[in-house]
């Protein structure tokens, strides 16, 4: 099980996933309110990952803009590759 942390930026005029030389950033339309930003992000990530969103669980950042994922069935080097693809 892998681990990729992201920064999540909400109100975001469009949903992507971007990996940058600082880490992966995360923009999402939604707002921070009730755990909706969060969710976006899950299942952005889930997108840029190509797995199911049912694979990707918040570990740590619930309430702060960064965010720590768990990623089943990848390991943190084939999780950072692929969004480096995208």
């Amino acid at each position: 099980m892998g681990t990729v942390t992201v920064r999540v930026i909400p109100r975001a005029g469009r949903t992507a996933v971007e990996a940058t030389p600082d880490g992966v950033v995360v923009r999402v339309r939604e707002v921070p309110e009730r755990g909706r930003a969060t969710e976006a992000a899950r299942r952005a990530l889930a997108d840029a990952l190509g797995v199911p969103a049912s694979r990707i669980v918040l570990r740590h950042g619930t309430r702060a803009r960064t965010k720590t994922f768990l990623v089943e069935g990848l390991t943190d080097e084939e999780a950072l590759v692929r969004l480096h693809a995208t």
